[in-house]
């Protein structure tokens, strides 16, 4: 193996990672269009957002379990084929129950994604470099969220709703398959240790598991700070595309484009730069990484808030790129700040239960906001900008959590 394919596992599990924010976005950018062919309410449509987070959500815990214990290069690569068919299949529904299945499914065969990859990354990458790695993985959530979002809304205009489905599905398998013979799995602890020790290879009972996790209060502060964060995030990721069609009368696709271009491509400029930042701080004080992400999470409140509440189409671009800047602060360090506390066999549970509170709890988000959409005092857009204007709330209550962490970590 070269010196550099460290990093070449980071650019193969880029593209995946692509097609699994891709696949999940284009649902949202269709929204209108679904709204308009199958009378769905918001409610309804947030049910559908939901669907997928739930079952996300539920299945992490024994995915990154089973991710402590097989070949994790198989479990992201069969994900990948699994969910790219269900992607597919999306293209076939015609009723509520339907897209609420598909989406469900889809949630089931993503799930085993995230802790998977982010054990793997951390075996090539050691804390000199782990931030790096992973903000630079982070940067196709953002290029996944932005062309899945416009690419869907573009081709729906164009062809029909469904045609964006068979084409981001058809691709992911194609993609898995490819990858099949180039991605390697590294032993546990690779990373970790001397190149003459010897890494144990004995996955830990679950017992030892979870108090290898929970031995320190740093990991379940991270955790409900990911929830926090997450439930502003997926409110952004489900209704931006409405709320930019109905407030300020965007066209579908400029939308669709929009409504993900402006948030994710100012994170994917500030991630890499937070990851670095993060990497450094870490070598200096304990808790570092956790300081950059708590920055970010306080700067963005304000323009949380500002999204919500903006008036033209300006002031909403403006606070949308400020955000992203500032998620990116924020997303530099998810998993790297988690795996600063937990050891390499007990990685991909860690991550699955993570996943499980931030996305359990951050799938609340959509059906708050079509909820309040209905039930406030004001018109539905009224009452949508209001809704998205207090996740700013979410954003101060997970920044005060992390200054927690931090300061519990530097304790250690």
């Amino acid at each position: 193996m070269s010196r550099n394919y460290k990093w070449h596992v980071v650019v193969m599990l880029w593209f995946i990672c692509f097609f699994n924010y891709a696949d999940r976005q284009a649902i949202s950018a269709v929204f209108p269009v679904l709204q308009k062919e199958f009378g769905f309410d918001k409610l309804q449509l947030g049910l559908i957002g939901s669907a997928f987070m739930w079952v996300y959500a539920a299945g992490a815990p024994l995915a990154g379990f089973i991710g402590d214990r097989v070949r994790r290069k198989d479990l992201i690569l069969g994900g990948c084929v699994f969910w790219s068919f269900v992607t597919v299949t999306t293209g076939w529904c015609g009723k509520l129950w339907h897209f609420v299945t598909v989406r469900a499914l889809e949630g089931f065969g993503e799930t085993f994604y995230f802790p998977a990859s982010m054990s793997l990354v951390s075996d090539y990458h050691d804390k000199t470099t782990r931030s790096r790695a992973m903000a630079a993985h982070q940067s196709s959530v953002y290029a996944g969220t932005v062309l899945g979002s416009w690419i869907g809304a573009a081709l729906a205009e164009r062809f029909g709703w469904r045609s964006g489905f068979y084409l981001f599905g058809g691709l992911g398998l194609v993609l898995a398959l490819v990858l099949y013979k180039l991605l390697r799995e590294p032993k546990r602890g690779e990373s970790e240790r001397n190149p003459n020790e010897v890494a144990p290879e004995v996955a830990l009972p679950l017992g030892e598991t979870l108090r290898a996790i929970f031995r320190t209060p740093v990991v379940p502060l991270l955790m409900l700070a990911f929830l926090g964060a997450n439930f502003v995030a997926t409110i952004f990721l489900t209704w931006t595309p409405t709320f930019l069609v109905e407030k300020f009368g965007f066209k579908l696709a400029a939308a669709g484009l929009s409504g993900a271009a402006f948030i994710h491509l100012a994170s994917a400029v500030s991630v890499p730069l937070a990851g670095l930042m993060a990497d450094r701080l870490s070598q200096k004080r304990r808790g570092g990484r956790i300081l950059v992400q708590a920055a970010g999470l306080l700067l963005g409140a304000g323009f949380v808030w500002g999204i919500g509440h903006a008036t033209t189409t300006p002031l909403v671009i403006g606070a949308m790129t400020a955000f992203g800047l500032c998620k990116g602060l924020y997303d530099s360090g998810i998993f790297a700040s988690l795996y600063d506390s937990i050891e390499p066999r007990a990685r991909g549970t860690a991550a699955g239960i993570m996943n499980t509170v931030g996305w359990g709890g951050g799938a609340l988000g959509p059906l708050f906001i079509g909820w309040a959409s209905k039930n406030g005092a004001g018109t539905e857009i009224e009452n949508m900008s209001n809704a998205i204007g207090l996740g700013a709330l979410a954003y101060v209550v997970a920044a005060v959590l992390l200054v927690i962490a931090a300061k519990k970590a530097s304790q250690r």
